[in-house]
This record gives C-alpha cells, structure tokens and sequence, in this order.
C-alpha cells in the first residue's frame, strides 16, 4: 500500500542579507514587494524578490518605477508577467516589473481594458490570470484570460480589441479554481468543483466539456480515507513543457493549532477516449517540479535550477513549502529575517527568468 502520509523535514532558514541579482538567470521566485525611491530622473524601483533555488531575498537591479504601478495592487500572474490593478481607479496593466532582467530604463507596461462586469456577477475579486503567450516576442493574437470569484470569465486580445469578451461559465466556481493555458492543445483550461470535469475554451470561447476519469487509486484505511474526506482541497491542472498534463490535488487538514502537514495526490494523463481522460495517480513525475500558487500554475524541469529537487511540489498558498511526491516528506520555507515587516501578502510563484 502506498504510503500518503507526509512528514516535516526541519525548518528551512534563508540568509539574513539581501543581495542584487548577479547572475543570468534566476530559479523560479515568489514576490515578496515593490520598493519605490525618488530621483532627480523620475521615480526608480526595486522588485524583491524571494529565490526558491537559492532560499534567499534577492532585488532587482535599480530601474524606472512605471507611473501605472503608482497605487497597484498584483492581482495576477503568468509567464513571468505580473497583472496589477490600481486601487484608485481600478484600470488594469500587464508588467515585466518583477523581471530582474527587464529594461532599467523602461520596463514594459501594457494596457488592458477596464473590466465589465455581467448581469448578477462581479469583477471585484480576481481569482487568477491566464495568458496563451508571452507579450514578447509580439503576437496580435496573444490572449489574456481573467477568471472572477463567481461564474464570470473575460478574454481580450489586447493587441486587438478595445473591450473584454464576457462569458459565463456552466458552474459557480471555487476561488481555488483556476484557468489554465493548454500550449499543447491551444485552449484555456477550468477544472469544475470536485475535480471531477474539465471545461476549456478555444480562442474563439468555444466550449467544451471532458470527464476526468481516476485509475490507480492507492489503497487507504477506512478512517484515513475519512480524514481526507474532511480536509480543505484544492485540485489544480498543470501541464509541463513536453506536454504532459496533471492533476493535482492538495489536502490540508487544519486545527486549533494551525495547518497540519498537507497531502497531495498527483494524476498523470494517460489518454482520451469518447470524451474521458483517463488520469493515473502516480507518485514519480522524475525530474518536474510542479509549481501551485495563485499564479497560472506551471512545471519546471529540476535539472535546469540549481537547487530544486525533483519529483516535487511546490505551494505557495495555505502554506509556503515543498513536497516530495516519492519520499513523501515536507519543508517549510520561512522568509528571511531582513524580509520588510511589512511585506503583503503574495502567494505568488513566478518561473525562471533568463537575461
């Protein structure tokens, strides 16, 4: 019987300093804030940023803070890019800011329409961003896709259109549910609460609706099985860079005294048929690394950090730490001591950048 029950390792403690970004690429991060100076030239800024490979605090190099960013809040990541809102105005931008390597002197800042909001929904909470490309190299069909607390999606094409296109989904979505961009298949991707169905969208907002269908359950007692029953879930779809598409479900059980250690479960995608995609719990991904935030979930091959280990999760969310899918063991991350005390919170990831 496989064995689900996962233990602490030791509380992981990041150095006490902070250092500028010295070399051409980073590991995957998580934002910790923006820090904003005057200047004779114009207002400069620094990202901070937290370096997951390395478990230090690491800035940016000095460059121009974009006027956009004054009073904006992250709502929303992908791709390395950040989704950021003004809390005045609520106008709405795209930003390479958080990218160490981008340009000192004008850091990208893209536009998008103001939001509308449909008939009995909202548009006030933003749950996730998606996007099916980068913003560079240019694409006029590059697609931005929002998803709302609630039954409300909003795609635009910001290089084409003037207005968000609006549609409902078929189901009230949890704010752990999120939209996800297939490369592979070319659609945007909603788990349906239970994790039982998936919905995707190509860029023509066409639906469409597939059963996920679970083999290869590991065997559990009763009362372990009970337990889990009870648990806080969250199931989140995620595909690597070959391809391949998982299904992750992450159980936290919590008491008086906090978050107990999670579980995950991991299912690989074996094939459709009539359908069903037939999913297969598996506790060996190899060398991936599958990154759970509330950023566009992605995977990141461990041999390509330095410092990662594979076969592993990484949450940033209920709780800042990895999982070891085969050892079934748990670290927790703690930020280091020189962390401003009064960083917000962002559970954010962002994957690895490159100058």
């Amino acid at each position: 019987m496989p064995r689900l029950l996962f233990k602490f390792s030791p509380l992981i403690y990041k150095s006490r300093s902070v250092r500028t970004f010295s070399s051409s690429t980073t590991g995957p991060c998580t934002p910790m804030c923006m820090i904003m100076s005057p200047s004779p030239n114009g207002n400069v800024g620094e990202a901070l940023l937290f370096n997951v490979d390395s478990c230090e605090l690491v800035k940016s190099p000095e460059k121009a803070f974009p006027r956009e960013l004054f009073n904006a809040t992250l709502v929303g990541a992908s791709r390395g890019w950040g989704m950021f809102s003004n809390r005045l105005d609520r106008s709405v931008v795209i930003s390479d800011f958080l990218n160490p390597y981008a340009s000192k002197s004008e850091p990208k800042v893209i536009p998008l329409p103001p939001f509308t909001t449909m008939p009995t929904y909202q548009t006030e909470v933003v749950c996730n961003m998606a996007m099916s490309s980068s913003p560079e190299p240019y694409d006029k069909d590059w697609v931005v896709g929002i998803r709302f607390l609630g039954k409300q999606l909003s795609f635009c094409r910001p290089h084409l259109d003037l207005r968000w296109t609006n549609i409902p989904t078929p189901f009230e979505s949890w704010d752990t549910s999120k939209l996800m961009y297939s490369k592979k298949d070319q659609r945007f991707n909603l788990l349906a609460p239970g994790g039982n169905y998936i919905c995707s969208w190509d860029k023509d907002k066409k639906p469409k609706f597939h059963e996920l269908v679970l083999h290869n359950l590991p065997t559990m007692p009763r009362e372990y099985q009970q337990r889990l029953d009870s648990n806080c879930r969250e199931d989140h779809w995620v595909e690597s860079p070959s391809g391949e598409s998982f299904l992750v479900k992450w159980f936290s059980e919590y008491t008086s005294e906090g978050c107990k250690v999670p579980m995950v479960m991991v299912f690989r995608e074996e094939d459709t048929k009539d359908g069903r995609i037939n999913m297969h719990y598996t506790d060996d991904i190899g060398d991936l690394c599958i990154f759970i935030s509330k950023s566009e979930d992605f995977c990141v091959e461990a041999s390509s950090c330095r410092g990662l280990t594979p076969n592993s999760i990484y949450l940033n969310g209920r709780l800042f730490a990895s999982l070891n899918v085969s050892k079934f063991s748990c670290r927790l991350y703690e930020y280091p001591e020189d962390t401003p005390y009064t960083t917000p919170y962002s559970p954010y990831w962002l994957p690895p950048f490159s100058s």
